[in-house]
């Protein structure tokens, strides 16, 4: 078995370009916030409004990370802890991990070009060894690993990230049996026919459910659908406003073929690969499904990744 991801060089951070003007919402995080609620409100507001602005010449918003880092409450983690944790070297779980690393987000070139297979077999496998969840890897979690490594200066600061995320708002989710995944599925069911009835009552007409067609998606929080950089749009809605607004955001991937839908004679060819992403079209659905969910489901809908005791509730609620 090769250790080589292990004896690479693990590349550190590097500084921000020189001369660049700052736009609002970087100039509102390097502001001194004297009530750090009413700050993370208005922060979580001016990425919703705004939006994270990629300048010229940069891949992507260059401050992403420190967004992140504060909207999950992420410290920063000593870059020799991270290496601590890597220099144990192949945990049991390598094979599965390996297994899956290779084919990581294999179309984007963009992100096969900045980050090397290597850095995502570490990271997975810092993981496995340094969970608190009794887990080591499951299917998927390359693929949900995948965005932190692109967006971070360092190895390190994407660790802390896919760490906190992984095992604070999503534990269900990367649990051997997906437990998290099946009740977001059976979520998106139910708030599929609470936001359009006729789609939901034709897909299940076709014996077509989330189950089927949505099960990438829910599992990697939409990162399997291309392209990265909306992906990334989406996932600073989520983390401002909770990754539960995924199964809403694929609600509305549906919302917005269903005319396509109607008229397929196969809709099963045509859900197997959901069209691009287009993030502000998806969130604004998102929030405007929001009102039409009776409080109760959407409760079940915010709980459903961290929170074991609903999943029954999910299951046995009326489709």
């Amino acid at each position: 078995m090769s250790t080589r991801p292990f004896l690479s060089h693990i590349p550190s951070s590097t500084g921000p370009k020189k001369g660049r003007r700052k736009d609002p919402i970087e100039q509102f995080i390097g502001s001194n916030q004297v009530i750090l609620q009413s700050g993370l409100n208005q922060l979580r507001y001016m990425v919703l409004v705004e939006g994270l602005l990629t300048p010229e010449g940069y891949e992507t918003c260059p401050y992403r990370t420190y967004i992140w880092s504060i909207l999950l409450r992420v410290p920063p983690l000593d870059t020799q802890d991270y290496l601590n944790i890597v220099a144990q070297g192949p945990p049991g779980v390598y094979a599965k991990i390996r297994n899956d690393t290779f084919r990581t987000l294999t179309k984007d070139l963009k992100f096969k070009k900045k980050v090397s297979e290597e850095a995502l077999i570490r990271l997975l496998c810092a993981f496995a060894w340094d969970s608190t969840l009794p887990i080591g890897y499951v299917q998927g979690m390359n693929v949900l690993a995948a965005p932190f490594l692109y967006i971070s200066k360092s190895e390190t600061e994407a660790f802390a990230l896919f760490q906190a995320v992984m095992e604070r708002n999503i534990p269900l989710y990367i649990l051997p049996t997906l437990n998290g995944v099946h009740t977001g599925l059976r979520l998106v069911d139910i708030c599929l026919r609470v936001v359009d009835p006729e789609l939901f009552g034709f897909l299940q007409s076709k014996f077509l459910k989330a189950e089927i067609y949505a099960f990438a998606s829910v599992l990697t929080l939409s990162a399997c659908t291309p392209p990265l950089s909306e992906v990334l749009h989406l996932w600073d809605f989520y983390f401002a406003y909770g990754v539960h607004m995924n199964v809403l955001v694929v609600v509305a991937q549906l919302i917005l073929i269903r005319t396509r839908i109607f008229e397929s004679s196969q809709p099963m060819t045509l859900l197997r690969t959901f069209p691009d992403l287009q993030a502000k079209e998806l969130i604004k659905l998102a929030i405007s499904f929001i009102p039409k969910v009776p409080e109760d489901i959407y409760s079940l809908l915010v709980r459903h990744p961290f929170d074991s005791g609903i999943q029954d509730i999910v299951k046995n609620t009326r489709l």
